[in-house]
């Protein structure tokens, strides 16, 4: 008799064996196959995106262990749900000498009290659990939980996989389409295959699809590329803005800003806004990665990317896409420099290990009443009279006196700071050395607009 239901789960693998993908989970000699085919498997989470084989694979283990076997879903199952199965598990255990494992699908939609409720049967191993989920389980699950479960990672199933399980289902007789008189293209199985997005139920039911919808022609069901392409036209686009997604693509536009590529900037930048991200804050990412990647190595990134960002503001969806598309491939483009980043973190950390060293004397402020009389001021050399708009005086505190935090690269206009402030270094030196020799020789210092300053500042006294 034919089973019932949608191909995807009339075609979901029985056996160990017939398990397509996660070969590195289950490949042979791999620990995870090695607990399931001993049937010693310990309480574990299943992390992956959907259709990658997560319920299929706790159904195996279902059908291979000598354990009892039962199955909640999270979205209907609650804390007295759990403790029943629990307290069954005891009785079980006791009588039989039988293990119960426990498998949740969609773990993640379990509240703490939920979770809690789950710890002392798992700790004790009155339960073997296994949790299903497709959301990072470092965001929705207690630390209790995760401490006493295994953690196994699934990835999305190579297009390969998907189209040796495609071909499965157009072959078999008993589950799939096999008695069907269908005559498929080659380039419609494959195009299943690369845009299911690695899910293996996403492809299954667009073949589904694409039968009900396909043209016949004496007797045969023709499904062309452009069947296929029909078929998977309103699929669902995945993109969670509260965990991994958000996260995980925010990061890989940063990196291919810092790494210099254009191009995958912009492409994640697309991933975003189909995900429905908000526009905002991709372009508060753009004003970051300005001034820690690129910084003054080109100075008018940060413009550009503060520009583009009051864009979306004013002109909002769908027209902020090219101005969030301009300064990314400019940022992208540009000249790169974390020194500006390096430096404040380096100060930062200077000023966290350092005590609260006093401003100097001569560059405390003298524009209030009473400064000049408290000696504020009183030294400081005005940098505009005198050649190159340029004097040698501290800047520091006196206990970080030579100290340097910003090292310009070679970068863009980077190389020209850089050339600048050595320079500048070298002429203080030079004034140094000199100031030394006046002190010796026994000859005045200071200058005559320093000392004009000072006369005209006791005046307004």
């Amino acid at each position: 008799m034919r089973e019932e239901g949608p191909l995807a789960l009339r075609m979901r693998p029985r056996r160990l064996e017939e398990f397509v993908g996660q070969s590195d989970l289950l490949g042979e000699g791999k620990p995870l196959r090695r607990l399931i085919s001993s049937d010693r498997v310990p309480s574990m989470i299943f992390f992956g995106p959907p259709g990658t084989g997560k319920t299929t694979l706790a159904l195996i283990i279902a059908s291979t262990t000598r354990a009892s076997f039962i199955q909640l879903n999270a979205v209907s199952a609650g804390v007295k749900d759990i403790r029943e199965v629990v307290e069954k598990a005891r009785e079980r255990w006791s009588l039989q000498n039988r293990r119960t494992i426990l498998f949740i699908d969609e773990i993640h939609r379990f509240n703490k009290a939920q979770q809690d409720a789950l710890l002392a049967a798992v700790e004790q191993g009155t339960v073997i659990f296994i949790g299903a989920t497709t959301e990072n389980p470092f965001f929705y699950l207690n630390a209790p939980l995760l401490s006493r479960t295994r953690l196994f990672i699934f990835e999305p199933l190579a297009s390969g996989d998907i189209l040796s399980l495609l071909q499965r289902a157009l072959a078999d007789e008993e589950r799939g389409l096999g008695k069907l008189n269908l005559e498929v293209e080659p380039e419609a199985l494959r195009q299943l295959a690369d845009l299911a997005n690695g899910d293996a139920r996403t492809a299954l039911n667009a073949l589904e699809l694409a039968v009900f919808i396909a043209e016949r022609s004496d007797g045969k069901i023709m499904i062309t590329a452009k069947t296929a392409a029909e078929a998977l036209r309103s699929r669902a686009y995945t993109y969670d803005r509260a965990g991994d997604d958000h996260y995980d693509i925010a990061s890989a536009l940063i990196k291919s800003i810092r790494g210099s590529d254009p191009d995958a900037a912009i492409y994640w930048i697309a991933r975003m806004l189909k995900g429905g991200e908000d526009p905002l804050f991709i372009a508060r990412r753009l004003v970051i990665s300005a001034a820690e990647d690129i910084g003054n190595a080109d100075p008018q990134a940060l413009v550009i990317a503060v520009a583009a960002s009051q864009a979306v503001q004013l002109i909002g969806l769908p027209e902020g896409r090219i101005p969030l598309a301009q300064a990314a491939a400019y940022l992208a483009a540009a000249p790169k420099s974390n020194s500006s980043y390096l430096a404040i973190e380096e100060a930062l950390a200077e000023v966290e290990k350092s005590e609260s060293y006093r401003v100097p004397v001569h560059l405390r402020g003298t524009g209030y009443r009473g400064a000049a009389r408290l000696g504020h001021g009183k030294g400081y050399l005005y940098p505009h009279d005198y050649p190159g708009h340029f004097v040698n005086q501290l800047y520091l505190p006196p206990e970080l006196a030579g100290k340097s935090f910003y090292r310009p690269g070679e970068e863009g206009l980077e190389r020209q700071i850089r050339e600048r402030l050595e320079k500048l270094r070298r002429l203080r030196k030079e004034a140094s050395a000199k100031k030394v020799e006046a002190n010796k020789s026994g000859r005045p210092g200071g200058g005559a607009a320093e000392k004009k300053r000072i006369k005209n500042e006791e005046r307004e006294e």
